[in-house]
C-alpha cells in the first residue's frame, strides 16, 4: 500500500500547475507548517470528507493555494495512511476510506476553482491509464483532474482491460498518453504494450510517459521501453509533458 501511495497517488497529487512562473507563486504562498500536516494527517481516519474539506477550508481562508494543499496537507497525510497501515497501526478498509476521503476533498476543491482555459480553443488531449490488469486506480484518477486543472482536456480510463486500452486510442487522436504502474511490472510487458499504443493510435505523434515506483528507482527504463519519457518528480514530468508536446506541435508546423 505504501508503496503505491508513494509511486502513484502523492506524484498525482503534486502536478497542479503548468507554467514555472505560477509554480514559484504557489509556492510563495504556502501557509502550511509540518506541524499542521502532521496534525491534518490522520483525520482522514476518523472524520468523514464534509468535515474533513472544513479542516481544508481553514488553510484556504488563510490563502493556501490549491497546489498548497495538495503538495503540503493531502500528499503528506495520504503518504501518513500508507505508513499506518504497512506499520499495522489502522487496516486495509482504515485506508481505502481516508484515501477516498482524501480523493473527495480534492475533487471539491478543485471544483471550486477552475481553470480557466479562456484563449485555449485547442488544448492538447490526454489519457491516462494504469498499467491493463493493474486495478489501483485513485492516482490515475488524480492526474485526470490535476492535468485538466493545467488546461489540457484529458480523460481517464479505470481498470482498463488491455483491449479497451489500444480500442480508446485507436478512436481518438490523443496527444498523450500517461501510463502508471503501482507494482513492479516486466519491462518486456510494458514495452510490448508501448509498441502496440504506437502501432494503433490515431495520432502517429502519440507521445508516451511512463510513471511509478519502477521507473522512478531506475529512470533508463523509459526509454529501453519506447517511452518518450517520465519525470524525476510529478513537476518535472507535468513539466516534460508540456515541453513535449509544443515541440511535436512546432515539428508537424515546419514538415507543412
Amino acid at each position: 500500500m505504501n508503496t503505491i501511495i508513494e509511486s502513484e497517488i502523492i506524484p498525482r497529487l503534486l502536478m497542479a500547475h503548468t507554467s514555472s512562473e505560477g509554480r514559484a507563486r504557489s509556492r510563495l504562498s504556502r501557509s502550511i507548517t509540518a506541524d499542521e500536516a502532521s496534525r491534518f494527517a490522520v483525520l482522514p481516519l476518523r472524520l468523514e470528507a464534509a468535515s474533513l474539506l472544513e479542516e481544508v477550508d481553514a488553510f484556504i481562508v488563510k490563502g493556501a493555494s490549491v497546489e498548497t494543499i495538495c503538495l503540503d496537507l493531502l500528499a503528506p497525510a495520504a503518504r501518513r495512511l500508507g505508513e499506518m497501515w504497512e506499520n499495522d497501526e489502522c487496516d486495509f478498509l482504515d485506508v481505502t476510506m481516508g484515501l477516498w476521503r482524501l480523493q473527495e476533498v480534492m475533487r471539491e476543491v478543485a471544483a471550486r476553482s477552475p481553470s480557466d482555459l479562456a484563449g485555449l480553443a485547442l488544448p492538447y488531449s490526454a489519457l491516462f491509464s494504469p498499467m491493463p490488469g493493474d486495478h489501483h486506480n485513485f492516482g490515475t484518477l488524480m492526474i485526470e483532474e490535476v492535468f485538466a486543472r493545467g488546461g489540457w482536456r484529458s480523460e481517464a480510463l479505470v481498470k482498463p482491460e488491455r483491449r479497451e486500452l489500444l480500442d480508446r486510442l485507436a478512436r481518438q487522436p490523443f496527444d498523450l498518453i500517461g501510463l502508471t504502474l503501482a507494482r513492479d511490472c516486466p519491462s518486456a510487458a510494458l514495452a510490448n504494450l508501448i509498441k502496440a499504443v504506437r502501432n494503433v493510435s490515431a495520432n502517429p505523434h502519440i507521445i508516451v510517459l511512463v510513471g511509478g515506483r519502477m521507473i522512478n528507482e531506475n529512470p533508463g527504463i523509459a526509454v529501453d521501453v519506447g517511452a518518450d519519457g517520465t519525470g524525476a518528480d510529478a513537476l518535472a514530468a507535468l513539466e516534460l509533458a508540456d515541453s513535449l508536446v509544443k515541440t511535436v506541435a512546432a515539428r508537424d508546423m515546419n514538415l507543412r
